[in-house]
């Protein structure tokens, strides 16, 4: 995709993943000559701030696509089922956010700092991976080529921002309630958030796994390139507002010690090493939000297997688990 200016489009720009992904490409001075702002009937006349100018936010249609080059989909599945062949067929490239393509054979799962030569596949769309699947991936593959990942046990405790915005706005109505010796109202989750923790994201599925464990399972193994990996997966929520965290638990067919697995770590792109115990040093949500990196601690030999380490991981979930890891997609995209 040569050229040296694109007509860039956002669809569900209004949304949480949306806002972050105009902010980062600002950010990351991505060569747009024209950003187009898309959303539901309700955001339009809404303007959102980019380069100095406010630009208006227009309704989501399948006319939306006339001219534009790059489309970020940050609108569900359902919009992105939708609206996305729509955008292919006007010519776009569609990096989309959203679970609608993840598992296609022909759609590529990316990754940049694991398989960015999956781009090239691309027949019109991307998809960019689930949010908790990207900061496992990105610490998973240097292992993995170091001394070949052959199962993964892994806890999420992931934050509520992950649900999106009502999601937030109802963790701090929960707090005041509490705090103020009131009953909380739960609307977006099915019990109480604040102080608690739900072992539950997304719909149960037969056999007891939730759907979004289930999307960690079947992403990680299409973007490693290797199905026979074996992964279990427990997702929980947690009342945090940015930032995931996860407990990894990673069984290798050669053995790493933990120095050295810090080694091959603190060398590895997109990742930053935080793990000094005697100073209480490890990867914190607080500390991850608004980071682009993922950081990993608490870096440990498994004393119950041969060839076993444990891990804590923690990335920023709305940039590098969803609009920053978009926008390296679409980096990489123009680069070639």
């Amino acid at each position: 995709m040569p050229g040296e200016g694109y007509v860039v489009a956002v669809a569900g720009a209004t949304g949480a993943v949306g806002r972050e992904l105009v902010r980062i490409l600002e950010e990351r001075k991505f060569p747009a000559s024209q950003l187009v702002l898309l959303a539901s009937e309700r955001s339009v006349g809404r303007r959102m701030a980019f380069r100095d100018e406010e630009v208006p936010v227009d309704a989501l249609a399948p006319e939306s696509f006339d001219g534009v080059d790059i489309a970020f989909f940050s609108a569900g599945a359902e919009r992105s089922r939708r609206f996305a062949p729509a955008a292919v067929e006007a010519g776009a490239v569609v990096i989309d956010n959203s679970s609608a393509f993840r598992m296609e054979p022909g759609v590529p799962l990316v990754v940049p700092e694991v398989n960015p030569e999956a781009i090239r596949s691309h027949q019109g769309i991307i998809a960019n991976p689930n949010c908790s699947t990207i900061q496992t991936v990105v610490v998973l593959k240097p292992i993995h080529d170091a001394a070949k990942v052959e199962r993964v046990v892994l806890a999420t405790y992931q934050s509520v921002s992950g649900t999106g915005q009502k999601a937030v706005e109802e963790l701090d109505l929960q707090v005041r309630a509490l705090l103020s010796f009131e009953e909380p109202t739960c609307q977006v989750y099915p019990h109480q958030i604040a102080f608690n923790i739900l072992p539950h994201i997304d719909a149960f599925e037969e056999g007891g796994y939730t759907r979004e464990e289930t999307k960690i399972i079947n992403e990680t193994k299409k973007i490693m390139g290797d199905d026979s990996i074996r992964v279990t997966v427990t997702a929980a929520r947690v009342p945090v507002l940015y930032g995931h965290s996860e407990a990894m638990n990673v069984e290798t067919a050669y053995k790493l010690t933990a120095d050295q697995c810090r080694d091959i770590l603190s060398r590895a792109p997109g990742v930053l090493v935080v793990d000094d115990p005697a100073s209480n040093a490890y990867p914190m949500a607080i500390d991850a939000a608004g980071q682009d990196v993922v950081f990993v601690g608490r870096i440990r030999e498994d004393p119950s297997i041969e060839c076993g380490l444990d891990l804590w991981v923690v990335a920023d979930n709305l940039r590098k688990g969803a609009a920053l890891n978009a926008v390296q997609i679409a980096e990489h995209l123009i680069q070639g």
